[in-house]
């Protein structure tokens, strides 16, 4: 069954990205993009998507007050929330005005694709590392601050290599993967650590020791 989703995020990058993930996915088609929330809300009748990949954090109109806007005209869309963020009282917030799922930036493509179907099907999708948090600040009543993100093994050697000042290139030759590989490492590491440039992942580096 094929379906029908929408991307809005502000970055222009993220897209490129979240489009990319999915391209081996013939059965997901990306109808609509934007990084506009106005322009998203005067395309939708239009284009009538099954479900909406939902940036939280954009500079004309947050994500979680553009959720309530969605779901009020709209019922029909499925919302997935993205985001950089894991404080619970986003998730809740977002949850509450509708939304049947919550991501974090930076997740892998089989989370994302397997987030897009169960919400597609009817159900709800929490990213794990959220889910876990949730639960721990229940059965705790504490709630994690300064909850540092695991990264895959891929992601720690790409992190060190940029570290080290190498090229996306040269990366890529080093690891025997393609440049687009490593240019989507890249852009997941930025999104996963919540950072901006390169001068970010390379203090997330220092911080969790892969690079002095």
């Amino acid at each position: 069954m094929s379906i029908k989703l929408a991307i809005m995020d502000d970055h222009l990058l993220v897209i490129s990205g979240i489009k990319a993930m999915l391209t081996p996915y013939p059965h997901i088609c990306v109808v609509y993009e934007s990084n506009r929330p106005g322009a998203l809300m005067e395309a939708l009748p239009g284009i009538q998507p099954d479900v909406l990949l939902l940036d939280i954090q954009m500079p004309e109109i947050d994500g979680i007050a553009l959720c309530k806007q969605v779901k009020k005209k709209h019922p029909s869309v499925k919302v997935i929330a993205i985001s950089s963020f894991m404080e619970s009282h986003y998730v809740k917030q977002m949850l509450r005005n509708g939304a049947a799922g919550y991501l974090l930036k930076g997740t892998d493509p089989e989370t994302l694709i397997r987030a897009i179907e169960e919400v597609h099907a009817g159900g709800q999708f929490l990213d794990d590392l959220i889910r876990n948090q949730i639960v721990n600040e229940a059965i705790t009543g504490q709630k994690r601050i300064n909850y540092e993100i695991p990264l895959t093994r891929r992601e720690k050697e790409i992190l060190k290599l940029i570290a080290d000042e190498y090229s996306n290139q040269e990366i890529a030759d080093l690891l025997f993967i393609s440049l687009r590989t490593v240019e989507t490492h890249r852009l997941n590491l930025t999104q996963k650590l919540a950072v901006k440039n390169t001068a970010g992942l390379v203090k997330e580096a220092m911080k969790r020791g892969i690079a002095e």
